[in-house]
């Protein structure tokens, strides 16, 4: 069999890669230069579409699970071989980028257009995903239908999970359409592989390429609900406040020093929070927070829940507050496949990419399929570290190199023949 039989000679179509990105971003348009593409919106129908269209183009079937997750498969030459899946999102932060998982779809199709174009085929088909609501941002936890299929989630759990305006998830699907038969989990996997924006400042910083992801940090999301009493800023004496917004901050500030005391790799920080009632001369009788502590250390991310979750108690009281503190998300950390990760720092070796392990900071739908299927993942830089920011930037070169380790990373396990 000579190397260019096996591929490895091949790279994607640049150009086409960056026209596709551009043309999706088309699609539910931020205020800034970005995308507004939440989950299961219009705007999120509209992404699907256009994504299944040009599939079919492809010469792809689409399959569609009971959670609206996207499998877009190209055949294989081996009926019972299982298929090599290449997986991301296509929904994005309410102010998010146009990369930051749309480049790990549309790459998938892209290996697609390339191996129809010279007519490569592998052992086993190739399968591109679209996970449905990855960000979390409208329906928490984040990865909800990659949680489901990995058996981290009940279904019905994830279905009666609802948004800020109360909505359920399992109603706002239906509402767009595309919830399909296939029972979640049913389909089988050989491997799977994401491609995905840094979303971190190394790469850029250190020169490199791409990244080959060897782990991926754990993960405690806490959501803490302080309750206090409403009461006139002007007219109640500072002694005598019950200030659900004063032990808010006081709780922040636990959490940044709680991360700080568990250096290095260990990171905290509050991101979402509001008052009640958020008026400009009330203090507020209940506050509201999301604290995120992540770190590739098991023991480190169960330490920092536990102290966190003491000293908070200990604000709590000396404030005379009530707290209440709920999981909201959480994963272990994780360790990709040796195989997959293999593959993918073969292939930017034989492509001549400049390239570094890293460990994702960020969690993505891979970190739960590598519960059930061997996973890895390929990182390219991002501009500055920006995501989930409209100002979120990558060049085409980075699309096309992280997309080129993908290919060949893909076909040295879906197995060429000649």
């Amino acid at each position: 069999m000579t190397a260019g039989a096996r591929g490895e000679n091949v790279t994607v179509n640049g150009e086409r890669l960056w026209q596709s990105l551009m043309e999706m971003a088309k699609i539910g348009p931020g205020v800034a230069g970005g995308n507004n593409r939440q989950t299961l919106t219009q705007a999120d129908a509209e992404g699907r579409a256009l994504f299944r269209q040009w599939c079919e183009e492809a010469g792809c079937t689409m399959g569609l699970d009971s959670l609206g997750t996207m499998f877009a498969q190209r055949p294989g030459l081996d009926p019972d071989a299982l298929p090599v899946c290449i997986g991301s999102h296509l929904d994005t932060q309410p102010t998010g980028g146009k990369y930051d998982g749309v480049l790990g779809v549309l790459g998938g199709l892209e290996v697609i257009r390339t191996l129809n174009e010279l007519d490569l085929r592998t052992k086993h088909p190739i399968t591109v995903v679209n996970w449905t609501n990855e960000e979390g941002t409208r329906f928490a936890p984040a990865m909800l239908a990659s949680g489901v299929f990995a058996g981290m989630h009940e279904q019905a759990w994830a279905e009666d999970r609802v948004d800020a305006g109360g909505t359920r998830f399992g109603d706002a699907l239906d509402a767009i359409g595309w919830r399909g038969e296939e029972p979640v989990g049913a389909r089988k996997m050989h491997a799977m592989f994401e491609l995905h924006i840094e979303q971190g400042p190394i790469l850029e910083a250190e020169g490199k390429e791409i990244g080959v992801v060897t782990h991926g940090q754990g993960l405690w999301w806490l959501q803490c609900t302080v309750t206090g009493k409403d009461a006139h800023t002007g007219s109640t004496p500072m002694a005598m406040r019950v200030d659900a917004g004063l032990g808010m901050a006081r709780m922040t500030e636990a959490a940044h020093r709680i991360a700080m005391a568990h250096q290095p790799h260990a990171v905290g920080a509050v991101g979402h929070a509001e008052v009640f009632p958020n008026s400009r001369n009330v203090i507020p009788g209940r506050a509201v927070f999301t604290v995120d502590f992540r770190t590739p250390d098991l023991e480190k991310l169960t330490s920092m829940r536990t102290a966190f979750e003491a000293e908070a108690q200990r604000i709590a009281e000396e404030a005379g507050l009530g707290l209440e503190i709920e999981e909201v998300g959480h994963f272990d950390p994780v360790t990709f496949d040796p195989g997959c990760v293999a593959a993918v720092r073969r292939a930017a070796e034989r492509l001549g990419h400049a390239h570094m392990d890293i460990v994702s900071g960020a969690g993505h739908d891979a970190c739960w399929i590598n519960r059930v299927a061997p996973t890895a993942m390929v990182m390219c830089p991002c501009v500055d570290g920006l995501s989930h920011n409209e100002a979120e930037e990558i060049t085409p070169g980075w699309a096309k190199a992280g997309t080129d380790v993908l290919l060949h990373a893909v076909l040295e396990t879906a197995e060429v023949v000649a």
